[in-house]
C-alpha cells in the first residue's frame, strides 16, 4: 500500500484555515497534553478498517490533512479506500514538527519567554509560584548554600519547576545555586531539538549531556519502563555530583502523588507516597527534592495554555506507540486509569484527591496490621 503524501508545515501555513481539516491519529495518552489548533481526532485503526463515521460530516471539498507525533504513523495510512472523495495528506514531521516551527524567530521567542514568566508572577501567582514556595519551605527542600540540579525532561512539568527556580532566585530569601541539566538517553532527534527549542524559547540555559539508556533497555523484555526510570535516575544523581550538585529536583507534582498512592494499594498492595524529599541510598551526601509536591497539574496545563506553550509527551524514543512513560517506572495506561478513577470519586465527593493526599500525615499504627520501618517489617502481634 502506498503511502499518504506529504503535506510540509511551510505550505500548510500558506493554505487558508477554510481549505483544510486537520486530524490527529496519536492516542489519548500523547493528546491530553494538546492538540493543534483546530484539530480533531479520528481513531487510526478505525480508519484502515473502513470505518468512515468519524470523518464522513466533512465536505469532500476540504483537504483533510492528518497529524500524527512525528509524521511517521499518519504517513503509513496510506490511501485507504476510506479516504475516497477526499484529498487527503500527512503532516510532515507530525505535530512536534509543527510546534517547532511555531518557537521559530529570536523575537517570538523573546516575546515568548517575557510572557511566561509575568503570568508567573502575575496571572499564575497564586496557582504556581505560592505553592511551589510553600512546598520549598514546609519541607525545607531549599537550604543555604545549596547547589541544584534542575533534571528537565523537556515536559510541561519540569519546564515549569525550571522557571520557578529561577523566579524564587529572584527573591534572594536563601542563596543557592542551579545547573538546569537535560540528559539525552537516546532521544529521536524531533524529541531533543523539541526540548532545545523550548528551552531557549523559555530562556532556560539548559547543559545537555548524553547516556546509552533506551540502546540499554531496547531488549529488556520485562519492566523495560521501570528499568529505564531507575537508570535515568542514577545517570542524574551521578552527573549532577559530578558538576557539584547536592540535591537533584524532579518536576512531580500533587497529582502525580495522589495517583502514586492510590496506584500502589490498587496494582502495588502495599500504602506508601511519593516523598517531597529523600536521601539517595547510592550517591553518599545527594538528595532529591520534588518542588512541585503542592501545586496542582490542571493548574500546570492552564498555565501551558495560557502562554501557548507545548512540550514534550514522552521521554521514550518509541514516541508512536508509548505516550507517557512515568518517572516511577509506570506505563500511561496505568497512571491514566487512575486518573480517571480519581475523576469520577471527585464527582459524588469533591474532597477526594484532599483526602487521598492528606491520608499519607494521617497514618494511625495503632490500626496497622503490619508496616515496614527501615526495611524490617513489623506486626502489630510484637506490642499486642
Amino acid at each position: 500500500m502506498s503511502e499518504l503524501r506529504e503535506i510540509r508545515i511551510e505550505e500548510l501555513q500558506e493554505l487558508p484555515e477554510r481549505e483544510y481539516v486537520l486530524i490527529d491519529v496519536r492516542d489519548e495518552g500523547l493528546r491530553e497534553y494538546g492538540m493543534l489548533p483546530g484539530a480533531r481526532y479520528a481513531d487510526a485503526e478505525a480508519l484502515k478498517r473502513g470505518d468512515a463515521s468519524q470523518i464522513e460530516d466533512i465536505p469532500k471539498d476540504k483537504k483533510l490533512i492528518f497529524y500524527c507525533q512525528i509524521g511517521r504513523k499518519s504517513r503509513e495510512l496510506g490511501e485507504l479506500p476510506v479516504f475516497s472523495g477526499w484529498d487527503c495528506y500527512s503532516l510532515a514531521e507530525g505535530y512536534m514538527g509543527y510546534i517547532r516551527a511555531d518557537l521559530a524567530g529570536e523575537e517570538a521567542q523573546k516575546e515568548r519567554q517575557e510572557r511566561a514568566e509575568l503570568s508567573i508572577r502575575k496571572k499564575f501567582h497564586k496557582q504556581l509560584f505560592t505553592p511551589f514556595a510553600k512546598a520549598c519551605k514546609k519541607y525545607e527542600l531549599i537550604k543555604e548554600g545549596d547547589r541544584i540540579a534542575v533534571c528537565i525532561s523537556g515536559g510541561k512539568d519540569s519546564m515549569l519547576m525550571a522557571k520557578l527556580f529561577q523566579e524564587i532566585k529572584t527573591h534572594r530569601q536563601v542563596e543557592f545555586d542551579l545547573t538546569f541539566l537535560v540528559m539525552d538517553p537516546g532521544y529521536n532527534k524531533e524529541n531533543r531539538a523539541l526540548i532545545e527549542s523550548n528551552a531557549k524559547a523559555l530562556g532556560i540555559p539548559i547543559q545537555i549531556f548524553e547516556s546509552d539508556i533506551f540502546d540499554a533497555v531496547d531488549t529488556i523484555e520485562k519492566n523495560p519502563c521501570y528499568l529505564c526510570a531507575r537508570m535515568r535516575r542514577g545517570y542524574l544523581y551521578s552527573h549532577a555530583k559530578a558538576l557539584g550538585c547536592n540535591k537533584i529536583a524532579l518536576g512531580h507534582h500533587y497529582d502525580d502523588v495522589i495517583e502514586t498512592i492510590l496506584m500502589g494499594m490498587l496494582y502495588g498492595g502495599q500504602v506508601q507516597t511519593m516523598m517531597p524529599k529523600l536521601h539517595s541510598t547510592n550517591f553518599e551526601g545527594m538528595e532529591l527534592i520534588r518542588p512541585l509536591y503542592l501545586v496542582r497539574e490542571s493548574d500546570i496545563c492552564a498555565w501551558r495554555d495560557y502562554n501557548h506553550l507545548h512540550f514534550l509527551q514522552c521521554a521514550c524514543h518509541f514516541t508512536e506507540t508509548c505516550s507517557t512513560c512515568h518517572e516511577d517506572g509506570t506505563t500511561s495506561s496505568k497512571r491514566l486509569e487512575t486518573k480517571k478513577l480519581i475523576a469520577r470519586l471527585k464527582e459524588e465527593n469533591p474532597f477526594v484527591e484532599a483526602n487521598i493526599f492528606g491520608s499519607m500525615e494521617n497514618v494511625n499504627l495503632d490500626t496497622v496490621v503490619a508496616y515496614k520501618k527501615n526495611g524490617v517489617r513489623h506486626h502489630f502481634l510484637e506490642e499486642y
